[in-house]
């Protein structure tokens, strides 16, 4: 008889030690800086244009994304300032899509300033301001935080290198990184924004717009560079590129 009691405490036990070793855990609540509204309202142009209910649910959506992921420092110190822009930067290309998660990205590295394809600091052909990781690095953003900075701090830009980044996650969301975001556009115009995809980097190689060279890359990067323009500066873009205007705002603006 007490060998049968020895072996039910062995075997509550043991099933005590998996439901602790496997419970899920819960990320920590991020404690947002007592400043932090002052910090979007004077940094992010998008945030400082909305409403007070907006605010609220801007606040509540970076609050969230700051709790899930992991900003870590690569020789560069992260201030409150720059956790602030890069939740920013996340919230604003999909804002508008209330259950939207980035479930492919666990951790962004900061570094100083601008690295190499193998990720270094030093050395040549330091040409990158921020990367998507794939590989051993999958799951991983790197951002400059010279180049964070600028693209809030320049209020008349319509480059801002965090939301060019996130946007690539959001177009990788679909398991394919090619400038045509299927979870967030309907199938019926996939082949109008391809279309309109190849006429814009035509456009660009022409000479004949106002997009950034970057954006005649490829249609990952193209996709990428309209999304900054289309929200660092709305207005431009509506009265420059209105079809491109409409298309993105199919894209962004869940109905």
């Amino acid at each position: 008889m007490e060998t049968v009691f020895q072996i039910l405490f062995v075997l509550v036990l043991i099933i005590v030690i998996i439901l602790a070793v496997f419970k899920p855990r819960q990320s920590a609540t991020f404690a947002l800086p007592d400043n932090y509204q002052e910090l979007l309202n004077d940094y992010v142009t998008f945030y400082s244009n909305l409403d007070e209910q907006g605010k609220k649910v801007f606040d509540d959506r970076l609050q969230k994304f700051l709790s899930a992921v992991k900003i870590t420092e690569a020789n560069a110190e992260v201030e409150d300032l720059d956790r602030i822009l890069i939740g920013a930067a996340a919230i604003i290309p999909v804002y508008f899509i209330s259950d939207w998660e980035y479930v492919n990205l666990r951790e962004v590295l900061v570094y100083p300033g601008n690295f190499n394809q193998d990720y270094e600091q030093h050395g040549n052909e330091r040409m990158i301001s921020g990367m998507v990781g794939t590989g051993s690095m999958e799951n991983v953003m790197i951002l400059s935080k010279w180049e964070l900075r600028q693209g809030f701090i320049n209020g008349t830009s319509n480059h801002n290198t965090a939301i060019h980044e996130f946007v690539h996650l959001i177009d990788k969301m679909d398991g394919t990184l090619d400038g045509v975001p299927e979870l967030l556009l309907e199938r019926k115009y996939v082949a109008q924004w391809k279309q309109l995809l190849e006429a814009t980097m035509q456009s660009i190689r022409q000479g004949r717009s106002d997009i950034d060279a970057y954006g005649a890359t490829s249609p990952v990067e193209c996709f990428a560079v309209l999304a900054e323009y289309y929200f660092e500066q709305p207005e431009a873009f509506r009265s420059s590129h209105p079809e491109l205007a409409g298309m993105m705002q199919r894209i962004f603006v869940r109905r």
